[in-house]
């Protein structure tokens, strides 16, 4: 039986990450049927509810104010679009509705809106998440009384390379969103972008930092940078595919209680791509064809790739904090 451990060195990840490919996709499916039905995958839908003039400076990131896209600011949506959205990502089968928001941190009149979508999305049946920059501990209690069941906040990259990527909040900012989010009672997906031109052991050193917290995240997505002319990022070499296979199977080495989530770039992955991806324990995808900006395979095609590789979609279930004692350790 995998033992779950929040102390892992960083040598110990990086010879992980050195093994056999082989070697590596075994352990990884083994550890994911330990815990996991290997053939269900957690599906959800994602909808930017405030799009663009995002005061950050993301490299990746079309939104940010800082670059020159073809990306139009938006307002945020009424409520009454974003529920006829989750009701819509429901009949096509999602079970999570994500809502996001190009804010650096949320005003109060702001959080009360979405707080007002949360609780109308959670009564369509779906799981709620969404992802709106830094909080603090009082605005994670609110949204938690809404009836959130989980909060994104990614950590993007390794400490050391992250100031590569974004200069307007340091990665400390990040770690304390989590922390309140956590202690609100609230599940906490986090994850990361590869594909930035980091280093191998940059990857590790992300997949450090989220396997070494107290608790580890019950969502992982990793994300394969979507690159978007205007960007600082576009043009950058892409990652080798076989080395974001190995990203997704540490990932589930070093968490094996957690949703790894093959997130963004998916639109450019093979269908065998993604099948390895399966393989290496990935067990969570966004549906739709739109991933807040940027664009996401259809439904349609999903669908018929799981229908090939006999993957189903896994039951929804609420994934608050309180319920997830298998992830205490």
């Amino acid at each position: 039986m995998h033992t779950t451990r929040h102390d892992w060195a960083i040598e110990e990840i990086e010879t992980l990450f050195d093994q056999p490919f082989n070697d590596l996709l075994f352990a990884a499916q083994q550890t994911h049927r330990e815990h996991f039905d290997p053939n269900a995958v957690q599906v959800s839908s994602l909808l930017s509810i405030k799009t663009g003039a995002c005061p950050e400076d993301c490299a990746y990131c079309p939104q940010s104010a800082h670059h020159h896209t073809e990306l139009e600011r938006e307002r945020l949506l009424p409520l009454e679009e974003v529920v006829a959205e989750a009701r819509a990502a429901k009949a096509k089968g999602a079970t999570r509705f994500c809502m996001g928001a190009a804010w650096r941190n949320p005003t109060d009149r702001n959080l009360e809106r979405v707080a007002e979508m949360v609780s109308a999305v959670r009564a369509e049946g779906l799981e709620t998440c969404v992802t709106l920059g830094m909080l603090e501990a009082r605005q994670a209690e609110r949204l938690k009384a809404a009836g959130l069941d989980y909060y994104n906040h990614n950590l993007d990259t390794s400490p050391e390379f992250y100031g590569r990527i974004i200069t307007t909040r340091v990665y400390e900012d990040r770690l304390n969103t989590l922390a309140h989010v956590r202690e609100a009672g609230i599940s906490v997906c986090t994850g990361g972008i590869v594909g930035m031109g980091e280093s191998r052991r940059d990857r590790a050193r992300l997949l450090q930092q989220l396997a070494n917290l107290p608790r580890h995240p019950e969502s992982v997505p990793i994300n394969n940078l979507v690159q978007v002319e205007g960007t600082p990022l576009h043009g950058i070499e892409a990652i080798d595919p076989l080395e974001f296979v190995r990203t997704i199977a540490a990932a589930r080495l070093l968490m094996p209680q957690s949703h790894v989530r093959l997130s963004a770039g998916r639109l450019d992955m093979s269908d065998e791509l993604q099948a390895l991806c399966f393989l290496a324990g990935a067990n969570s995808i966004f549906y739709g064809e739109k991933l807040l900006t940027t664009d996401n395979p259809e439904a349609d095609r999903d669908r018929e790739l799981f229908r090939r590789l006999g993957i189903h979609a896994a039951p929804a279930h609420r994934g608050t904090a309180e319920t997830a004692s298998a992830q205490r350790a």
